[in-house]
């Protein structure tokens, strides 16, 4: 193709921030002059926000999201001998945090269709070491939670909800991280409610869980100077809380702005040989953190792509069981088949709501002609 048309990013945080830049300053400006730069009143705020709108009781807020999965774990006293089941195929902090309360990680493959762990292999993978299991919602995408939660009260074990690319997100109407025993979201500037820096969230029906949640995060600590745990420093930023609050009225328009783009690009691809997971059947509405295609020209067409001025990413290249760090668990290339292939297969395309839609289009043209100069 004759590449005229502008560089076109995989993401674009400033073209957000140009939209809202007003209100992010009067809000960074507010916590500034109350002289309150650590916890306080916007954290709290804000804690309380997020908890109404995913329909909770509580919210705790933590300094990122792997904290989350770490404080969340060690609240809830999983450690030593543990195992926690879990998916091969996410980022490596679902996995890092099990290890890091000297737990052991327990792989289940994924679905097919959604990437998803594969809730039919699950109860397979209970021995009685299993403390818990930790679905993803992955790229956004609601997992199976009427089985996950199951086979929990089955086997009488925790739920925690990685819900850190998918917050709004619903399964059968109710959003992700309300259903298992707690759930836990990233705000890292990448994900569809994004931060200016690091910043995470539990949230909990759960009031003694949220007790311990708030004691560990500040050195495990209460009251202050007073320990009866070892905590960590792991506390929400009050600016970061203060933006993320102004930008929480805008997540349901912007998760429908992903959603429509997302629905344009399955229609201009459905007749490619590219596999989208599933993310709009019912009784699951997704939001579309990232655009993902799996085709097996991966490699081929990345390259593609960003000759054409087209930013372009994968997530994610090696499976969590094949990792190096995770040799000693025994895994073999062919042991999670379908982790394997998809994490060969998958590129994310530009998707946020900002795009416009003649980037939209060039970015449509692009693939298509990578395909039909394949003769495919």
């Amino acid at each position: 193709m004759n590449n005229t048309f502008p560089k076109v990013p995989l993401l674009d945080l400033k073209a957000q921030y140009d939209n809202i830049k007003e209100e992010i300053k009067q809000a960074v400006d507010d916590v500034l002059e109350s002289g309150q730069y650590v916890m306080g009143p916007y954290v709290d705020k804000f804690e309380k926000a997020i908890a109404e709108y995913c329909g909770v009781e509580y919210a705790v807020g933590v300094a990122n999201g792997t904290d989350a999965l770490l404080l969340t774990l060690d609240a809830l006293g999983v450690g030593q001998g543990d195992e926690v089941i879990t998916t091969p195929y996410t980022f490596f902090a679902t996995a890092e945090v099990i290890s890091q309360v000297g737990a052991t990680p327990v792989f289940v493959d994924i679905e097919p269709d959604t990437y998803n762990i594969d809730v039919t292999k699950i109860e397979a993978a209970i021995t009685s070491k299993t403390k818990a299991i930790i679905p993803v919602h992955l790229y956004g995408l609601p997992v199976n939670m009427d089985e996950v939660l199951r086979i929990s009260k089955d086997y009488n074990l925790y739920v925690i909800e990685d819900a850190c690319q998918a917050i709004g997100a619903t399964y059968k109407g109710k959003r992700v991280g309300s259903m298992g025993t707690a759930g836990c979201f990233s705000f890292f500037p990448t994900k569809n409610l994004g931060g200016f820096g690091d910043g995470g969230i539990i949230v909990t029906n759960d009031a003694e869980l949220a007790k311990k949640l708030r004691i560990l995060r500040v050195h495990g600590s209460s009251p202050k100077y007073y320990h009866a745990m070892i905590g960590y420093n792991s506390r929400l930023d009050p600016i970061q809380a203060a933006m993320l609050q102004v930008k929480l009225q805008y997540i349901d328009e912007w998760n429908a702005k992903r959603r429509e783009l997302a629905l344009k690009y399955n229609e201009a691809f459905k007749d490619l040989p590219v596999h989208v997971p599933v993310q709009d059947s019912a009784p699951y509405l997704g939001v579309y953190h990232l655009y993902i295609l799996a085709t097996e020209y991966r490699d081929d067409l990345l390259a593609y792509l960003e000759k054409n001025g087209i930013s372009s990413g994968i997530y994610y290249p090696v499976p969590l069981h094949l990792q190096e760090v995770y040799r000693e668990l025994g895994f073999e290339e062919g042991s999670l088949p379908k982790s394997e292939q998809v994490s060969k297969m998958t590129l994310a395309l530009p998707l946020y709501p900002e795009l416009s839609e003649e980037m939209q289009e060039h970015i449509i043209a692009v693939v298509r002609a990578f395909y039909k100069e394949r003769g495919i």
